[in-house]
């Protein structure tokens, strides 16, 4: 995959920001007026966070405010640390790797496979599931694998910590590792059962989906995203002897999906269908693999 633009990849030019810091954007606002806040504007209340103004008394609320909630209902984060634990996280394993290249063998996605004649068989369907989540936190350890982790942190640090402050951590976290799985799920469908894969392109493909999803919702320009998509897509079918695509097409799918769940569940219940839709679609994953296992072990 390519390495996207530094600017907001949904192409909006004004996001909302601070009503008192006009260069801080931010998708947080005060529980009682409405107003898009900075963190350092914020203040916590017994009725959640409100903006310093409607503190002292001289802001726009007058009713009971309700617990302050992002634009998708998570609670609001002051940072992106989400986004900075998974990068530290991917860039901790790679050095791992790097210092020991066996670990690459012990947790990249693979189907169903012997490594020597005769001997025994490894990958998910061998009972190694672990391999589906594993696989989307190290790179490979060629050359090439320095690229993918360079190009995926970025895509990671430009996209990450605007849709962690829309989702809230726990949200935006659940669409990065269902991505994640996503992609390894079509891959172990599609690709050959002995042919391995590394690497997070999935779970940033989920995010860029996830993206595209918030970018229609909120009513942003959206065409940034789509070109941005579908030009790592070309690019994962052009080299697709080096690229696992099926990990791509899934996370990108994975994410889309989830994140339709978050933005349009009506605010009534959002919470509740937002949980059903998470459960729902890690349960669906599940069974595509059990299905898949039947098949390759049959």
């Amino acid at each position: 995959m390519t390495a996207p633009d530094q600017a907001s990849p949904t192409g909006q030019d004004t996001p909302p920001t601070c009503y008192r810091h006009p260069g801080r954007e931010t998708w947080v606002s005060c529980v009682r007026c409405g107003r898009h806040a900075c963190p350092d504007c914020l203040r916590d209340a017994a009725v959640g966070q409100q903006c310093v103004d409607c503190v002292r008394g001289a802001g726009q609320g007058g009713q009971r405010a309700r617990a302050a909630r992002t634009v998708f209902g998570g609670r609001p984060s002051r940072s992106a640390t989400v986004t900075w634990t998974l990068i530290a996280v991917n860039i901790l394993l790679y050095l791992v790797e790097l210092a020991h290249p066996s670990l690459a063998s012990d947790w990249w996605m693979l189907g169903y496979a012997q490594y020597y004649t005769g001997g025994p068989f490894h990958g998910v369907a061998a009972g190694e599931s672990y391999r589906l989540i594993t696989s989307a936190f190290l790179p490979g350890t060629g050359s090439l694998g320095i690229l993918d982790i360079a190009f995926n942190m970025w895509a990671l640090y430009v996209v990450g910590p605007s849709l962690e402050q829309m989702l809230g951590r726990v949200r935006f976290l659940a669409v990065y590792l269902l991505s994640a799985v996503g992609g390894s799920v079509l891959f172990y469908y599609l690709a050959p059962q002995n042919v391995p894969a590394l690497g997070a392109s999935g779970a940033i493909f989920g995010l860029f989906g996830a993206w595209f999803v918030a970018s229609r919702k909120l009513g942003f320009d959206s065409r940034g995203i789509v070109l941005l998509i579908a030009l790592n897509l070309g690019l994962s079918f052009v080299y697709r002897g080096t690229i696992a695509w099926q990990d791509h097409v899934g996370g990108l799918i994975v994410g889309a999906v989830v994140m339709a769940a978050y933005a349009y569940a009506p605010r009534k219940n959002r919470i509740a269908i937002q949980v059903a839709a998470t459960v729902a679609v890690a349960v669906l994953l599940a069974i595509a693999v059990v299905i898949r296992t039947g098949q390759l072990t049959a």
